[in-house]
């Protein structure tokens, strides 16, 4: 089976709030795959959906092949999930907790025993076995929500917003720990609004925007759908207002002066650098710095949908 997961036409209301409005979205096996969107935009709905948490009002949801529903327990055997906000039990310590989760699926001592410790190995909490969970830092936290999530060893693996307020020595750990997971053949869904995370973790990217999937693909396929190619942010020492003349440069897409430098973003080419250096040179202008990037995932979000991701 190649498809993990299959959704369509999917609707979700609350009262008066339509939270997935037609979303679609397919997982095929072995894919990492990052659901982008801000906060609001329907990812923790479509997930919930997804695992027969909520009633759906129309639409199609299959996991394995299958129409999913909440009594689907062979299904959800199959299905680790790591929330935003960790669910632990605060009595159990570290172990008890991952064991716990773990006996869900697993009910063999023996096997259920070998699998809590690499899970626990998994995350690097050999030396907090003991612990209780409001003895840990909020990394540790996290690490022991993972652990917990993927213990089972599930064939999908669903992480939302897993990294949300952990400090980057943390963040970056959780990443590469993700990464190890889907490089060893686990399909996994990652929700997040951090743009650098979903470069580091996802090979497919799909942008959610209002309870709907607006543009799905790699990183480059999704730049490639926008008109900006090429970004240039300049400091002139010249004091004048030269957005005028910029504009005149070829390829200009767009110019916008902001916080002491002019922000050119251009619609052609990945070297206009040359072309607005030479104009500089032309002009008897200096300049204290200057630099190029190509366009972000920022960048998709705001032509697509004309505001920026954080907003």
């Amino acid at each position: 089976m190649s498809e993990i997961v299959n959704i369509e036409h999917l609707v979700k209301r609350f009262k008066e709030l339509t939270a997935l409005d037609d979303f679609n979205l397919k997982i095929n096996k072995g894919e990492r795959l990052a659901l982008l969107g801000p906060n609001g935009s329907g990812k923790t709905t479509a997930i919930n959906c997804m695992l027969g948490l909520l009633k759906i009002d129309h639409g199609k949801i299959e996991l394995f092949g299958e129409q999913m529903s909440p009594s689907k327990l062979d299904i959800k055997a199959k299905i680790g999930l790591v929330p935003q906000e960790p669910t632990v039990f605060n009595e159990l310590n570290v172990y008890e907790n991952i064991d716990y989760f773990c006996g869900l699926y697993e009910q063999n001592s023996i096997k259920r025993k070998e699998l809590v410790n690499e899970a626990i190995k998994f995350v690097h909490l050999e030396d907090y076995k003991k612990f209780r969970p409001k003895k840990l830092s909020g990394g540790l936290l996290r690490r022991l929500n993972i652990a917990c999530g993927m213990a089972h060893k599930p064939e999908f693996l669903i992480l939302d917003e897993p990294t949300v307020a952990v400090d980057a020595q943390t963040r970056k750990f959780m990443l590469d720990e993700i990464k190890k997971l889907g490089e060893n053949g686990t399909t996994i869904l990652y929700t997040t609004h951090y743009l650098e995370e979903v470069e580091e973790v996802a090979e497919t990217i799909v942008i959610i925007e209002k309870g709907q999937a607006i543009a799905k693909g790699t990183s480059d396929e999704l730049k490639s759908m926008i008109s900006t190619t090429e970004k240039i942010v300049i400091n002139l020492d010249d004091e004048g207002d030269r957005l005028n003349e910029l504009k005149k440069l070829p390829n200009i897409y767009s110019i916008d002066f902001n916080a002491g430098s002019y922000h050119l973003a251009f619609n052609k080419g990945h070297d206009n650098i040359h072309t607005l250096i030479n104009y500089l040179s032309d002009n008897d202008l200096s300049f204290s710095s200057i630099y190029s990037e190509r366009p972000s995932l920022n960048d998709v979000f705001l032509e697509l949908t004309g505001k920026d991701l954080r907003e």
